[in-house]
């Protein structure tokens, strides 16, 4: 799932509508919080995958000459803090599974 939520903050928000692009941030911090989570079960985090995995495929892309999305409205700073989170996450889940060995 951290691979799933590595793309999703490796895609520019500016490229997509901002509805599609709500969705795929939303099941991201979804995600992030199941990953995060020691006692997540298995199901729960299959389900997070899913989820995001269906958000990503629901993306639509800004066509040409689309000029109700070219406002900037900062989503660009959520990148940083969505990829911050992520490294962090990993890096806390290799530790996890580092104590459980």
């Amino acid at each position: 799932m951290a691979d799933l939520i590595n793309k999703a903050n490796g895609l520019n928000a500016a490229s997509y509508t901002a509805n599609t692009w709500a969705v795929v941030a939303d099941e991201v911090m979804k995600a992030q919080a199941v990953l995060e989570n020691p006692e997540a079960s298995e199901a729960e985090v299959k389900a997070a995958e899913k989820a995001l995995t269906k958000a990503l495929e629901g993306l639509e892309p800004v066509k040409p000459g689309d000029t109700t999305i070219s406002i900037k409205t900062g989503d660009n700073s959520l990148t940083g803090i969505f990829a911050g989170l992520s490294v962090l996450s990993v890096a806390g889940l290799s530790l996890l599974r580092k104590k459980e060995d």
